[in-house]
């Protein structure tokens, strides 16, 4: 992995997406800080080098496409395409709703097809595991084979996920970050 591209990424998470204050997280433990990696994935100088960075972290699984649960996942599955294809390579991505779709084709997983495939489930940042979690079973429902869970920052979702199997990969944790 380029060192010079993983110590701007962690520079820009620091600079714009960690947020001291009380805050509910999405798991419903309060914390102290909120890391929100939108901030990140979203941003045009931060986002390539996130997808950057996950492909590094990632480079030596077997897989060819990427997503997880709407709305993390999203974008660090968006950056992940475009940085492969930057590198002569594909990787199709897919979303997971977090509710079928009662219209149209109604599905669950939108985007490239999962079923027969070896994916990789992504997230921004996952304290418990539940958002990764629900979009392996997603996929695994679906048919896919799901090869690792890989997140940008860890919040101690690491135990949840290799409980149920599967290796699980973080970019960063809360000590990169200074927050431990």
């Amino acid at each position: 992995m380029s060192d010079d591209v993983r110590s701007a990424l962690l520079q820009q998470i620091k600079d714009k997406a960690v947020v001291h204050g009380k805050v509910t997280l999405s798991s419903g433990i309060e914390a102290d800080f909120y890391i929100d990696l939108r901030r990140i994935t979203l941003d045009g100088e931060a986002a390539p080098l996130a997808g950057q960075v996950m492909l590094d972290l990632t480079a030596d699984l077997d897989f060819d496409a990427v997503g997880g649960l709407t709305l993390g996942a999203d974008p660090v599955a968006g950056a992940m395409l475009h940085a492969s294809a930057a590198r002569g390579k594909r990787l199709d991505a897919f979303v997971v709703r977090k509710a079928n779709k009662a219209h149209g084709l109604q599905r669950r997983i939108e985007g490239t097809e999962v079923k027969g495939r070896r994916v990789l489930v992504v997230e921004d940042t996952s304290t418990t595991g539940g958002s990764p979690l629900t979009a392996v079973e997603a996929v695994r429902e679906a048919g896919g084979e799901v090869v690792a869970v890989a997140v940008i920052v860890d919040r101690g979702a690491e135990a949840k996920v290799t409980q149920e199997g599967l290796p699980y990969l973080a970019a960063y944790s809360l000590a990169d970050l200074g927050l431990e």
